[in-house]
């Protein structure tokens, strides 16, 4: 617990130097890619110094030269540094109002871009769809839990319907993403941070150009039944291999 504790200390002091650094850094050098080069990086350092070991799984599936919106499970804060550290290139995080409230960190994802997204209220949703979409026009990923929050107890959740609008709406592929073993380094609502080992499987785009809004629904079934697929078949994978 005393391990938690100091890596918990710790981690906030570095998301603070952080945060302030990426507020500063724009007056000196702006861009948003330069603040989410930073982001990566500090997600690198905090997986560093909490001996967190990641193994990518299909990073080939990433598309490199054109946008794609990336869409992962959630079960804890650490699936955020896993896909800041490990996918690679430019993208933008849609995320949840709360975060964007914390002090300095809140400023510090606006400077980086990241977008913020408020699902209690419909008309601020669809805005917030509409800046992302307005980011992948310009050649920009985004990257999103379709889920909506962290999972109770690492089950995948239902998932949201809007992020399927954008993807419709812009017409880049959906790359499905699932993340297994960030539950068990730290699970929801505890502060308690142990060693191990994440995994992150990253399978390939899915086209929607076939899908329009009323068929929705068969393209959350697909994404969410390759996410489910990998999920489940890592940690099979853990289950038979423990560390």
């Amino acid at each position: 617990m005393i391990r938690s504790a100091l890596l918990v200390i710790l981690g906030v002091a570095i998301t603070g130097f952080v945060s302030f650094f990426c507020i500063v850094f724009p007056y000196i050098s702006p861009g948003e890619n330069k603040i989410h080069k930073i982001a990566n990086l500090w997600a690198r350092i905090l997986l560093l110094i909490s001996a967190t070991k990641v193994n990518v799984i299909g990073g080939e599936n990433v598309l490199t030269r054109s946008p794609q919106i990336f869409m992962a499970n959630h079960a804890s804060d650490f699936d955020i540094l896993i896909v800041l550290a490990h996918i690679p290139g430019q993208f933008r995080w849609i995320a949840k109002k709360e975060l964007f409230r914390i002090p300095l960190f809140g400023r510090a994802m606006r400077n980086a871009g990241y977008i913020e997204i408020d699902r209690q209220h419909h008309e601020r949703a669809l805005r917030s769809i509409d800046e992302a979409a307005e980011k992948i026009k310009q050649g920009k990923s985004v990257m999103t839990f379709p889920e909506g929050t962290r999972s109770h107890d690492g089950k995948i959740q239902a998932f949201k319907q809007g992020m399927f609008h954008l993807a419709i709406k812009s017409g880049v592929p959906i790359v499905p993403i699932s993340i297994v073993g960030a539950s068990e380094i730290m699970p929801k609502r505890s502060l308690r941070v142990n060693r191990g080992t994440i995994t992150m499987v990253i399978d390939k785009p899915i086209d929607v150009t076939g899908y329009t809004i009323e068929t929705r629904e068969a393209l959350i079934r697909k994404v969410r039944e390759v996410i489910v697929r990998n999920f489940n078949e890592q940690q099979a994978i853990r289950r038979r291999s423990p560390e």
